[in-house]
């Protein structure tokens, strides 16, 4: 009885360790950026998203060309903001993030974020967003996002 016990306990301490629960101060404001990055991406308020972004920030995508050639293609900053503003009103844009593995010390972070995308509940992509962020002494902001694409084999 006792070994099923400290078997039980065991398993119950682990699961605790691994939660969200148990994510330090930096990780969850690190968190917290990239879900306030999302509702004003969700939105089309690139007010919101502006506050979680540096100014300097990059982004970048990872995808296979019609030959098969996977390269990197960067975004310019200002029209994705354009495309977000403009979007139609009517139609909805869901990132669904899956999981988020964090590595955060008091000044950089790492984010790792599977996701599925969505239009208009219609299922277009999936892939996996990294995000870094700084902490410039007030908050985290979102320096780099790099992300992949693809249309099959998400699920």
């Amino acid at each position: 009885m006792s070994r099923i016990l400290i078997v039980f306990s065991f398993l119950f301490i682990s699961a605790f360790g691994f939660s969200q629960e148990g994510m330090d101060t930096n990780q969850k404001k690190v968190k917290q950026t990239i879900l306030d990055f999302f509702e004003g991406f969700h939105s089309g308020d690139t007010a919101q998203i502006r506050k979680t972004i540096d100014s300097n920030m990059v982004m970048q995508t990872i995808a296979k060309t019609k030959e098969g050639e996977v390269k990197t293609a960067k975004t310019n900053i200002k029209k994705f903001m354009e495309v977000i503003h403009n979007r139609p009103k009517d139609q909805i844009w869901l990132e669904k993030l899956l999981d988020f593995k964090i590595d955060a010390n008091d000044d950089i972070a790492q984010v790792w974020t599977p996701y599925e995308f969505y239009v208009n509940e219609q299922f277009s992509h999936c892939g996996v967003n990294v995000f870094q962020l700084f902490n410039n002494g007030n908050t985290w902001k979102i320096i780099a996002i790099a992300d992949t694409r693809k249309r099959e084999g998400c699920k």
